[in-house]
């Protein structure tokens, strides 16, 4: 069987643990890998190659910087294929979705690929007679990446591009879930011409997250996951001294108005619930119905998601694969009968789906679960997985307050074409991030990704600008070239601008 290893240093590592977990085929049931988990020297060892490898690194021109961006970017590109297959092999992604994500991430390589206008300071002159005034940013030293199964290469270009770009070199400890693309990813910078050990990869689990966040030449932590291994990370190293930003959960909703055009409403809603088998951290995963909306808007989700094509994730003609475990199947199932039990109607009930061929796989379909109010278990928790529940609300002011009493604040959505509707959403949600009758309203890669309230732990956002202020630091120079022949005499009162 084949063992997956770690990147250190600019190739292939084992380390020194013998500890190995299974790394499942979703569509199958079957253990199709095993990934070797790093010790605490392992992580060392990675940590100690990016500390090596910063201080050169970090003395690279931007020019430099930015070229090697560019190769990457185009290696990306050209190996977007077989990038996509490998993700959907681990994580049960369809294909075609797996090449989304691959698209997205690349996105952040090419932001990273203009850092130098990024990283522009600025500069005035004359603050003060003979006195001028410009600013700077510089690299932090090593960073460090702990990402999430949902996204195996999204989530972490969200991170390693503008780390790297800016002249920080970048630990990345992946999902032991899905962990092959991170060290295709990790080929792909020796072959853009990246210096060994800029760019490493350590697979692990609790032991490998706590010797980053324990490890005293970290600089800076960034996260994706869950809300309490989110608000643990930020708690735990932020008490060493560290730079974190820690995404955690979500419960997004989506508010269709009476006025919406309800088929759009529908069909947006179904890719955004079901897409990923709903596990992604912006998937909607509730649906406001305001005012009558629900009495056509249900039927709608009826039938399209029964319509939607359920396989393994290289079936061509599959649009859903399964959840990634056992486990997440248990758990998921668990909430639709929770849901049902507490008095949901079960409008499509994607348990016990069984695939053809594929009958140990950790499958299950679509499902629509109306009459949903705030007080069920499959309302409160993040069920991660291909369930809508719909919520009927009597005003837009009653949605409103209904997304902004939960604890999560990532993503919203509504569908309206009445733009005083759309002005008073806006301002009143309690969100990060808004979408316009557009149902999963991630950010472009210049503007930056992250929540409010239970959703984000620490004050910076993902990626774009942010995430460059993130990874640097800012140095501030004020100047006088006072002649030669020059003489004053001391002032011992605090300077002012004359």
């Amino acid at each position: 069987m084949t063992t997956i290893e770690h990147w250190i240093g600019g190739k292939p590592a084992s380390g020194a643990s013998d500890r190995l977990a299974p790394v499942w085929n979703p569509a199958t049931g079957e253990v199709q890998a095993q990934v070797r988990l790093a010790s605490t020297a392992d992580v060392d060892a990675a940590v100690q190659s990016a500390q090596a490898a910063f201080a050169s690194w970090s003395g690279q021109s931007l020019a430099n910087r930015a070229r090697v961006m560019f190769r990457l970017r185009d290696l990306v590109e050209r190996h977007e294929l077989e990038l996509a297959k490998i993700v959907a092999a681990e994580h049960g992604k369809v294909v075609d979705d797996a090449r989304g994500e691959i698209v997205r991430g690349r996105e952040v390589i090419e932001f990273a690929c203009g850092i130098a206008s990024a990283l522009k300071g600025g500069f005035s002159a004359d603050v003060s007679s003979g006195v001028d005034s410009y600013d700077f940013r510089e690299p932090i030293g090593v960073c460090a990446g702990i990402t999430p199964f949902n996204f195996p290469v999204m989530v972490p270009m969200w991170m390693h591009p503008i780390a790297i770009a800016t002249g920080n070199a970048f630990v990345l400890k992946p999902s032991e879930r899905d962990p092959s693309a991170s060290l295709f990813v990790a080929q792909l910078y020796a072959d853009a011409g990246l210096p060994e050990g800029v760019f490493n990869v350590v697979n692990g689990d609790k032991a490998a997250v706590d010797a980053l966040l324990d490890h005293p030449d970290v600089a800076a932590v960034s996260f994706v996951g869950s809300t309490p291994i989110a608000r643990y990370i930020h708690e735990r190293a932020t008490a060493t001294g560290k730079r974190v930003q820690a995404l955690g959960g979500a419960k997004n909703h989506a508010v269709v108005m009476p006025d919406a055009n309800l088929d759009w409403a529908a069909t947006q809603l179904t890719a955004a619930a079901f897409g990923s088998a709903g596990q992604r951290c912006m998937a909607i995963s509730v649906a406001v119905a305001v005012g009558d909306a629900a009495d056509e808007l249900v039927p709608l989700l009826k039938a399209k998601a029964e319509a939607v094509k359920v396989g393994a994730g290289d079936d061509p003609a599959a649009e859903m694969g399964p959840v990634v475990t056992s486990a997440s199947l248990d758990r998921v199932t668990g909430l639709i009968a929770s849901g049902v039990t507490q008095g949901a109607e079960p409008v499509v009930d994607g348990r016990g789906l069984q695939i053809e061929g594929h009958e140990g796989g950790f499958f299950v379909g679509p499902t629509v679960l109306d009459r949903v109010t705030a007080d069920m278990d499959v309302y409160r928790d993040e069920v991660f997985g291909p369930v809508l529940a719909v919520v009927r609300a009597a005003t837009l002011e009653e949605a409103i307050d209904l997304i902004n009493a939960n604890p999560y604040g990532n993503g919203t959505a509504i569908f309206t074409f009445d733009g005083g509707a759309v002005r008073t959403f806006e301002r009143g949600v309690q969100v990060g991030m808004i979408g316009v009758n557009v149902p999963i309203p991630v950010p472009t890669a210049h503007y930056s990704f992250g929540g409010w309230k239970d959703s984000l732990f620490g004050s910076s956002h993902i990626h774009g600008h942010e995430g460059v202020r993130f990874y640097t630091r800012a140095k501030v120079v004020t100047a006088r070239w006072p002649k030669h022949t020059e003489s004053q005499a001391a002032q011992l009162n605090f300077p002012t601008s004359s």
